[in-house]
């Protein structure tokens, strides 16, 4: 009998060891968590995350909604539109123009305690009046931070101290397949939020200006909602909502975010510099295709092939050449365009990061200290006026009674070739405006020349020396 008790106590303790091992290597080859015991032998899951692996309806969103609805507010946008009556003109030889309020909305999120929010750039451009509301229905006047259109994000700041706020996610992070939750004001509603998965990452959308690194989701957002979060499971802001992917201007299946690691750099940028910094490789690049992966006999279609050096850029000085593959930065995969432009975008001029590619079907490393696009690393405030026309001083009184004008700025010394072989643009030439915006001092023609960053191109005004007015377009890139 006591034989019998032994052989089955070693019998149990031979299945425990044989379980136990089956569930450690198959839970490793499969990358689910390793299998571990307490002091008291009982088996626990180690670094397992419950959310990751179990369905909607057992994942908690209560928490998370509950935080995020007070940091995420209503924005209203006010401002003063101008029409004009030709037939008033026309016929009775006056000027006849009528001002009208117009009144937009949006969302935003207040980032910090101290109430700085941001929103998308379109929901407070032109804006002469900015409203806030917060989920409380208290409200408050809001000021113009500064704003990217390129990438449309603005930042904005209420006076007001110990507000709740999201705190910065890590969007490089994300992974399809993630629930997340997506909370603003559609349709002038009171917060709302909804839940849905990521379901692409780097997402390249036609006509939506720079922006080319979208999170696409399917959590439900119309309209209102741009401007709000895009939340993860453990509360985190990982995205600005911007677009939504629709014929009728409604909710149909997917909408987009802005990254929350470009987001953060812009406004880093916005409240350090006043304007933002970019970065670039110094580059020309395709996507790789099935084509050129033939010819350049690799077998991987992911990743972008580097077509052209530029002379001084970044990947220059790195060591990078033409028909290289990146297929990393900083470990983070380079599939597609949207991947690359994501990761630049939420750099410096200056910052060092670390590059992978293919050359010639094997793996190299480089560092890369990026620039921006003069080829410098210098931050800070750039001077357009100097790089793009050159030296500029304010028309005097000769100018003002030869020209009969009481606007514009004298070119002393043009640096720009363009403007000066191109379209014979001569020192003393005066400079009136740019597009439909008068210039008076310096300070405007440098903030709308980096205003137009955000066009295809400006047209400058300008009246030669003989009188002539000239229309110049010039592309500020």
């Amino acid at each position: 009998m006591k034989k019998a008790i032994e052989l089955l106590i070693v019998s149990v303790l031979g299945g425990c060891i044989t379980l136990g091992a089956h569930l450690y290597i198959t839970r490793n080859s499969s990358g689910l968590p390793t299998i571990s015991t307490d002091k008291k032998g009982t088996l626990i899951p180690a670094n397992f995350n419950q959310n990751a692996l179990y369905a909607a309806e057992n994942t908690d969103f209560i928490k998370v909604a509950e935080e995020s609805l007070n940091a995420v507010v209503h924005v209203k946008n006010i401002s003063i539109q101008t029409v004009r009556d030709p037939f008033t003109e026309y016929f009775y030889g006056r000027s006849a123009e009528r001002k009208f309020e117009q009144i937009g909305t949006g969302s935003g999120v207040i980032i910090s305690s101290d109430g700085y929010i941001v929103t998308n750039n379109h929901v407070v451009q032109n804006a002469t009046d900015i409203e806030i509301t917060l989920n409380n229905k208290k409200k408050y006047k809001a000021k113009l931070v500064g704003t990217d259109a390129n990438n449309d994000i603005a930042l904005i700041k209420i006076d007001a101290k110990e507000m709740p706020y999201i705190p910065f996610g890590n969007s490089d992070n994300v992974r399809v397949g993630e629930w997340v939750l997506a909370v603003g004001n559609p349709y002038n509603l009171t917060s709302t939020v909804t839940a849905g998965i990521v379901s692409a990452k780097g997402r390249d959308l036609g006509g939506n200006n720079n922006i080319d690194s979208f999170i696409q989701t399917d959590a439900a957002v119309n309209q209102g909602n741009s401007g709000g979060a895009l939340v993860n499971t453990r509360g985190e802001l990982i995205g600005i909502n911007t677009a939504i992917s629709s014929l009728n201007g409604g909710f149909v299946g997917y909408s987009f975010a802005i990254p929350s690691n470009i987001a953060k750099k812009i406004i880093g940028d916005l409240i350090e510099f006043g304007s933002v910094q970019r970065a670039y490789l110094g580059i020309y690049y395709e996507e790789l295709t099935n084509e050129k992966a033939k010819a350049l006999k690799v077998e991987s279609v992911e990743g972008i092939l580097i077509t052209r050096i530029i002379e001084n850029g970044a990947a220059k000085e790195a060591g990078l050449f033409e028909n290289d593959i990146i297929v990393k930065i900083n470990d983070n995969k380079i599939a597609k365009f949207g991947d690359l432009n994501g990761q630049l975008k939420s750099k410096r001029p200056g910052d060092i990061i670390k590059i992978t590619v293919m050359r010639k079907g094997s793996p190299r490393e480089l560092n890369v200290k990026l620039k921006n696009q003069f080829g410098k690393v210098d931050i800070g405030k750039f001077d357009f006026t100097q790089f793009y026309i050159g030296e500029v001083k304010p028309i005097g009184t000769q100018e003002i009674s030869k020209f009969k004008i009481n606007n514009g700025l004298k070119i002393q010394k043009i640096t720009n070739a363009i403007l000066k072989d191109r379209f014979g643009i001569k020192n003393g030439d005066i400079i009136l405006g740019i597009d439909d915006n008068v210039v008076n001092t310096e300070k405007d023609l440098e903030y709308y020349l980096e205003k137009g960053q955000n066009k295809q191109y400006v047209i400058l005004q300008i009246l030669t020396g003989n009188g002539q007015l000239e229309y110049v377009p010039i592309k500020i890139n």
